[in-house]
């Protein structure tokens, strides 16, 4: 029997910031990932059924699940982590 609808999560890497972790207490990278299920029909994604935004400690991995906005903080902080700084 084949199913020809139902729901696929998509993931998308938003940054990597460097923080200090609360679990290891260490400065390393964190990724900032968003995971979007969709639903599907015959293999075709139509529409976000829902969104989770998940960090994760790259030297103990410890996960969170932060909020939006949390999250969208942490996207712009890592922005102008990786901005050039202008040289003189």
């Amino acid at each position: 029997m084949i199913i020809l609808f139902g729901l696929k999560p998509y993931t998308t890497l938003l940054a990597t910031p460097t923080l200090v972790c609360p679990q290891c207490h260490n400065p390393a990278a964190h990724r900032l990932v968003r995971m979007v299920n969709k639903f599907t029909l015959f293999f075709v994604p139509l529409f976000a059924v829902s969104t989770k935004h998940t960090i994760d400690c790259t030297f103990c991995g410890l996960r969170r699940t932060p909020s939006r906005g949390e999250a969208e903080g942490l996207r712009r902080y890592a922005e102008a982590q990786q901005a050039p700084s202008p040289q003189p």
